[in-house]
């Protein structure tokens, strides 16, 4: 019987299809921020960082904690290493196979 649970990486690729997602997330990369400094560093409004940052929270990629009145978003290592893993499973299974087609490629006639 299969778990109908998503995979802990599905969530979390859902979440980064979208731009201001993954440039939040490169925010993120270089430490916690409010919400007001992400927004700072992106061309889109304040409420709309909120949304984005509930989206990746959701997913896992992101957690927050109270620092007086604002909150302090940082990426979570468990969401990213989820990510992380799944990329390495999908290269090693592909990896093989992309060095089995290289090297069975034939060269195409060189012209005169």
């Amino acid at each position: 019987m299969t778990d109908p649970r998503p995979a802990p990486h599905e969530a979390a690729l859902e979440a980064l299809g979208d731009g201001s997602r993954r440039a939040i997330l490169e925010i993120l990369s270089s430490g916690g921020r409010s919400v007001q400094q992400i927004a700072d560093g992106l061309e889109i409004s304040r409420p709309a960082v909120s949304r984005h940052l509930r989206v990746l929270k959701a997913a896992g990629l992101v957690t927050d904690r109270a620092e007086g009145a604002r909150r302090i978003y940082r990426l979570d290592d468990d969401g990213v290493d989820a990510v992380r893993r799944y990329f390495a499973r999908v290269w090693a299974d592909a990896a093989p196979r992309f060095r089995l087609a290289a090297e069975n490629l034939t060269p195409a006639p060189e012209d005169p």
